[in-house]
């Protein structure tokens, strides 16, 4: 664990048993100090994710009882805010005081990103995109990261074809525009309230959402796409899309692992997108920075909570529909949504 100073509280918001939104607790916890290779983040704001949800309800117990943390655990797997102590030994080009985001897992030593100060390794962290609030930061670094991590395993090269589903949503959002960046043909499914988003993020072709998508995708595509992200997690419903030997990414929970493939007949490969495996990869939070920079990434805020509204926000992800980002903030000394 890090070193600790006892006596010194900050706010923060655990899991002391699983259930229900209304098991999430504010409490006062010792602050974590940085130590060698480390910074420590002075928390403004911290997203609420569906995988949130499966840490307060028990879904990922196995992972946390394999790792070094014992109740109560404390979710969150992104934040912004100031850098406000850097460890010794450090090797780092962030100063204190610096403007930052960060992506984090609650199975690490750190546990997660709801409390008002986390100690993260100094290579999860870059730069907040210019211009942007604490708030609008903070949506970027784990969501940016899987949606990265999805078109990096499928590889695929420019002018092809890459179908999305759950476009709407935080990272199919994301997968759109960065798929759009890297010179991708896109079609995605929309319900028809969210076919303006959908375009403006950038895709090419809009199919309706819901049973039957990828026999509506290969209608506009005879030959198959040549990959499919399915952040919607639809499964055999996605796959008449594919053509033969095409690939399906698909985001993975915290110790679950699928098959390498699927209907081995037609040569269709599964993806599996393990954000872990991109936790220190600085290069690549950096580069989403530049692309919030250069408004080609859009950072998507669907309403704000304070800390101790955790449980209501928990409550409005389950409820489902949010477009963009549900984000908790934390102190009250800087304006959160400058």
């Amino acid at each position: 664990m890090y070193p600790q100073i006892k006596g010194v509280a900050m706010q923060a918001v655990v899991v002391t048993e699983y259930g229900g939104p209304e098991v999430l607790r504010e409490v006062d916890m010792d602050e974590p100090h940085a130590g060698p290779g480390q910074i420590r983040i002075r928390v403004y704001a911290a997203t609420v994710n569906p995988a949130d949800v499966l840490l307060r309800v028990g879904d990922i117990d196995e992972a946390l009882r394999s790792s070094t943390l014992s109740p109560p655990y404390r979710p969150g797997m992104e934040v912004a805010g100031l850098v406000d102590e850097i460890g010794p030994d450090t090797s780092t080009g962030l100063a204190i005081g610096d403007r930052v985001m960060a992506i984090m897992m609650p199975i690490d030593a750190s546990g997660g990103a709801y409390a008002g100060f986390v100690v993260v390794d100094a290579d999860q962290a870059t730069t907040a995109p210019a211009g942007s609030s604490h708030v609008e930061a903070a949506t970027l670094p784990m969501n940016g990261l899987t949606a990265r991590r999805a078109l990096d395993v499928l590889g695929l090269q420019p002018g092809q074809t890459l179908a999305v589903t759950g476009a709407a949503g935080a990272v199919g959002g994301y997968v759109v525009q960065l798929a759009k960046a890297d010179g991708l043909h896109i079609i995605a499914d929309a319900a028809p309230a969210d076919e303006q988003l959908i375009t403006t993020l950038g895709a090419d072709e809009i199919v309706a959402r819901g049973p039957g998508v990828g026999q509506r995708i290969r209608q506009r595509h005879p030959e198959g796409v040549a990959a499919v992200v399915d952040t919607a997690l639809q499964g055999d419903e996605v796959l008449p899309a594919l053509r033969d030997r095409g690939q399906i990414a698909i985001v993975r929970r915290p110790g679950e692992r699928g098959t390498s493939a699927l209907h081995p007949e037609r040569g269709i490969t599964i993806q599996d997108v393990w954000v872990p495996d991109y936790t220190h990869a600085t290069d690549k939070l950096d580069s989403l920075r530049a692309l919030a920079e250069q408004n080609k990434v859009t950072l998507r805020v669907a309403r704000t909570y304070r800390a101790a509204e955790a449980a209501e926000a928990h409550r409005a992800i389950e409820r489902g529909g949010v477009r963009g980002r549900l984000v908790l903030t934390f102190h009250d000394d800087e304006e959160i949504t400058e």
